[in-house]
């Protein structure tokens, strides 16, 4: 149990380091408890834990949230955000709900999978940095519409694992015309109402197989997140205006590399 709770601690540091920075919180949480020996029912703990994540962006964006939705019966710009952040949301909803049960099974018990994903995924998200195209939209609330429900079926190759829903909304956003700013802060707000919905998802589906343990885990891991996911939030926007997402390809990769290596060394 000690053990346990440990590790629950650690992988909620995990994800909260890695929910909004394009590498795969999954990915890394998943290989994490891979190698630490670390048993979730149903792996309700790696998505449960992504609340607390959220929980941060609320605690940090909440006058901005709070603005937009008080001024959204007059401000057509703030509906217009809010009506982009829904249409985004929806194709997860459909594709989530009706692939959960091979997600669970099968795409989350495969570390070579998620390793390949973390390197391809690297990869693509080197070769966007490094675009030099004029970027058309500098305000996530300046996204069209069409952009939004194009970067909400980009955000479903997240449910790879491995593929970062972060890193594929973000570079989705990169290829449809914002700058690394907006794209980054887009990727934030369609994060809310997509983590919840997959925490009430898998709430429901696993409610009967959660005993007291993994409801202590999914609680220390849930903390744990939402404190590192804090820091996390207030640093990314800035360090990514000036530096771009180079760094976190390279993580990727290495990361990918180094999960590779170890699979076949202890196969």
């Amino acid at each position: 149990m000690e053990h346990n709770t440990i590790v629950a601690a650690l992988l909620g540091i995990l994800e909260g380091l890695t929910e909004f920075i394009p590498v795969s919180s999954t990915g890394h949480v998943l290989l994490a408890g891979h190698f630490l020996g670390f048993q979730s029912p149903g792996h309700a703990f790696e998505v449960m834990i992504q609340l607390g994540a959220i929980g941060a962006v609320l605690g940090v964006y909440a006058s901005r949230i709070w603005q937009i939705l008080t001024t959204a019966p007059n401000d057509p710009v703030a509906r217009r955000f809010i009506a982009a952040v829904i249409l985004a949301f929806a194709p997860a909803v459909v594709i989530g709900v009706l692939a959960h049960d091979f997600i669970k099974t099968v795409l989350f018990e495969t570390p070579i999978l998620i390793a390949v994903m973390l390197i391809v995924g690297g990869l693509v998200l080197l070769w966007a940095d490094r675009r030099t195209a004029t970027p058309a939209y500098h305000r996530a609330e300046e996204f069209p519409l069409s952009m939004a429900i194009k970067i909400g079926f980009i955000q479903c190759l997240a449910m790879i694992p491995g593929v970062s829903r972060s890193g594929a909304t973000i570079v989705g956003a990169l290829l449809l015309g914002a700058d690394k700013r907006s794209a980054a802060e887009f990727s934030f707000f369609l994060a809310m109402p997509t983590m919840m919905g997959a925490f009430a998802y898998d709430l429901y589906k696993n409610q009967g197989i959660l005993d007291g343990g993994a409801w202590g885990n999914i609680v220390i891991g849930f903390i744990f997140a939402l404190i590192t996911a804090v820091i996390v939030v207030r640093w990314l926007l800035g360090y990514v205006s000036q530096h771009g997402y180079a760094l976190f390809a390279w993580w990727r990769i290495t990361v990918g590399s180094l999960v590779l290596l170890s699979l076949m060394a202890f196969k």
